[in-house]
């Protein structure tokens, strides 16, 4: 009995033999249905092909231009520079392709591209206008002043890295327009905090914002109602002579506008009808020289957001 157990005709050689092939027959065939499931929902591989990098380039033009479809424009553009990345066409299919995005509204990529390019061309010449795309793609975004200004902020340091970079550019000009823009934005978001500690009778917090629209943003058109505040603040709390001088100030500079009428007004309530003209040492210690803004009322417009048809915002308008 036992020995018609055990296997005959060398079968004890071909079980294992055979084990393998059945377990090799079972991985195979998980891959072999991946790849049908692949081919079914459309994701098999496709065979690469290289195109020439001018083929590429005129296309990404043909979808900016005649077609107005600035994804597809730049996802042509990166091609070239993925299939041809040493050559002078990725060099300004990355131009193009920030560019594009920022044409799209696709900021953050538009960003990406452009700081990309200035990192790897920094003497290029199109490296200003690199520059600029970064600090246009943060001051389209700016909000109103209720929310927070951190685009504002880069918007102006990005910007501010144009003019300083590139001084004797188109686009340091441009640059210098969008920056007076977006400190002046800046200087609205001090107000309006300054003003929420004044209606909560935190005075001391109030004159600490309208001193930063004085001292960093004398230039602006909210600096005007800031002296006034600062001057509403003091009397407030007592102290007469800082209100004096807000109020000095604000009368020196800026003689006929309705929020020195305002402080003079306030002063005259109070039993203080005549306002002593401080030193311009004192003016500076206490408040800040209010420079290049004195008997001019600035008034500027909202942060524009139509600027795609400024020229010097398109690279197709500058010769290489």
């Amino acid at each position: 009995m036992l020995r018609s157990a055990l296997p005959v005709n060398g079968s004890v050689r071909s079980a294992p033999a055979a084990a393998r092939a059945v377990a090799l027959a079972i991985m195979l065939a998980p891959l072999g249905a991946c790849s049908g499931l692949a081919e079914f929902f459309g994701q098999a591989d496709e065979t690469y092909i290289e195109e020439p990098a001018d083929k590429l380039y005129n296309e990404g033009l043909y979808y900016l231009n005649d077609k107005g479809s600035y994804k597809s424009a730049a996802k042509k553009f990166e091609e070239v520079d993925r299939q041809h990345p040493y050559s002078d066409w990725a060099r300004k299919s990355l131009i193009m392709s920030a560019y594009a995005y920022y044409q799209d509204g696709d900021y953050d990529s538009s960003i990406s591209a452009a700081k990309r390019y200035v990192m790897l061309h920094p003497g290029s010449p199109d490296a200003a206008y690199a520059q600029f795309l970064i600090g246009s793609s943060y001051f389209d975004r700016i909000s109103d002043i209720s929310r927070d200004q951190d685009r504002t902020e880069k918007a102006v340091s990005e910007l501010e890295e144009v003019v300083r970079k590139f001084p004797n550019t188109e686009y340091a000009i441009a640059a210098k327009r969008k920056i007076d823009i977006a400190r002046d934005q800046l200087a609205g978001k001090e107000v309006a905090i300054g003003r929420w500690y004044m209606d909560r009778r935190d005075f001391t917090g109030a004159i600490n914002r309208f001193k930063v629209v004085v001292t960093r943003y004398q230039t602006t058109r909210h600096v005007e109602e800031a002296l006034m505040r600062l001057t509403e603040a003091y009397m407030t709390l007592g102290i007469v002579d800082e209100a004096q001088t807000s109020a000095a100030v604000l009368g020196h500079n800026f003689p006929d506008s309705p929020w020195y009428q305002d402080a003079y007004n306030l002063m005259k309530s109070r039993g203080w009808p005549a306002l002593r003209w401080p030193s311009p040492s004192l003016m500076m210690a206490n408040l800040g020289a209010v420079s290049g803004a004195r008997r001019t009322r600035q008034t500027r417009s909202p942060p524009s957001h139509n600027d795609h048809a400024d020229p010097s915002l398109d690279p197709r308008h500058r010769a290489d």
